[in-house]
This record gives C-alpha cells, sequence and structure tokens, in this order.
C-alpha cells in the first residue's frame, strides 16, 4: 500500500465503485473496482454513500487483484459498522471540513473492506488470495519491501517457513503465476508508476534489479508492446 497511492473521495454513483447501501435489513458495503456496475443494489436496497476509488492507475495491481463484486455485511461487522455510522453523519450533516473528514472515512472503509475479504478468503487467486494466507504473505511482504533484491525461490521459501517445492506449488495455486513470475509483474508495475512520474531510466533500472537501462527497456517492450519512454510521452 505504500507503493501506490489509494485514493478514496466521494462521488456520484455512476461514476463510483465504492458504495454504503441500506434497507431494512440492515446495510452492506459493495465494491466494484474493475468495472462499474459489475454488481447492484438488491431489491429494497438504496445507495447512502458512494466514492470513487483510484489506487495505482489503470494497471495498478491492487485494484486489479480483486474481483469484480465485493459485497460486505456491515450490520455483521462492528468495526465496518462503526466507520459506516461516522461516514454517513459526515455525509448528511456537511459541516466544515466534512470533504476531508469524507475522503479519509472512505480510504478507511476501503482498508477494512480489503482485509475483511482476505479474512474470508473469498478470493481463489491473486495477489489477495496469496496475502490471505501467513506464510505467502510473508515471502509477499518481503518482495514488495525490497522488490529489487535478487529474490532466489530458495530465499523466498525460507521467508514463507516452507520447501521449495512446497513453497513453489502453493504459490502457483493461490496466485496463479510462479514466483518469479509474480515478481517481474510487480517491478514493472513500480518502474511503470515510476516512469510515468518521471524518473530517470538508468534510475529506475537499479532500483528494481534490471542491471542496466537497456534490460529494464527490453522487459518493457515485451510486456507491454512500447519503450519506457513512450509511455513517458503518452
Amino acid at each position: 500500500m505504500t507503493h501506490f497511492a489509494l485514493e478514496v473521495e466521494p462521488a456520484p454513483p455512476d461514476a463510483a465503485q465504492l458504495f454504503v447501501l441500506g434497507a431494512e435489513a440492515g446495510r452492506r458495503v459493495m465494491l466494484t473496482p474493475k468495472a462499474p456496475g459489475a454488481c447492484r443494489a438488491a431489491l429494497g436496497e438504496r445507495v447512502l454513500f458512494s466514492a470513487r476509488v483510484t489506487w495505482g492507475g489503470l494497471h495498478g495491481p491492487m485494484l486489479t487483484a480483486l474481483p469484480e463484486c465485493v459485497v460486505h455485511d456491515a450490520a455483521g461487522d462492528p468495526g465496518m459498522e462503526a466507520v459506516v455510522d461516522l461516514i454517513l453523519s459526515e455525509h448528511d450533516a456537511q459541516r466544515c471540513g466534512a470533504g476531508t473528514v469524507l475522503n479519509r472515512l472512505a480510504e478507511v472503509l476501503f482498508v477494512r473492506l480489503l482485509r475483511a475479504e482476505m479474512q474470508k478468503g473469498t478470493v481463489a487467486t491473486g495477489m489477495l488470495a496469496g496475502l490471505s494466507d501467513p506464510r505467502l504473505a510473508r515471502a509477499l511482504v518481503a518482495m514488495h519491501r525490497d522488490p529489487g533484491r535478487e529474490w532466489s525461490n530458495a530465499v523466498l521459501a525460507d521467508e514463507a517457513g516452507l520447501s521449495v517445492s512446497r513453497f513453489h506449488e502453493l504459490f502457483r495455486a493461490r496466485l496463479g503465476e510462479s514466483p518469479q513470475a509474480y515478481l517481474r509483474h510487480w517491478r514493472l508495475s513500480l518502474a511503470r508508476r515510476d516512469i510515468a512520474r518521471g524518473d530517470r531510466i538508468d534510475a529506475i533500472a537499479r532500483r528494481y534489479g534490471y542491471g542496466s537501462p537497456e534490460a529494464l527497456n527490453h522487459a518493457f517492450r515485451r510486456a507491454t508492446g512500447q519503450a519506457p519512454t513512450a509511455l513517458r510521452r503518452a
């Protein structure tokens, strides 16, 4: 979460991905991270609050790791219910500074929703599925924390407390790709972010273990079909 800026701000329902829904039975929190409209309110529910989520842009690995539709019952989660109460209170009262408070509270709501999904283990594959497993989470956090390190499967398996073969098998089952493929995609996601914000290509190559600007250029072309400089101009 430290690598990609998370922004959650109130927005009209037709431009939103995060919703607080209300009905006689209680309140639910709904997230449609990839395609607005992928899931809809149930009969009798109304939108009490809606917000737009931006997390790493169109190619950010965080939102793309989520399923198309996430729904959580706030009534069964006291912590989330408390956050929802605060959001609706601020939204209805519109006191001085309400915009800033709503932005921060909506971010808290979003993070609590992610935690709930990881705890439930409802995401079958991908980053969140890996983070929901305490063993794989240790290896993933290590890669995320130090992406430029020369991570071998043996070192990552040691982080997870597993044998190399068991680590590789479990990683592929939970994340849908090998540890080294995941690491390559993670580094490219970070490189894409840094290129877009104007960092030097040679500095990015050193930062993420590419060895040379040419190696980064080759990896970037192979993954995206364009040179890093083309992304920067765009």
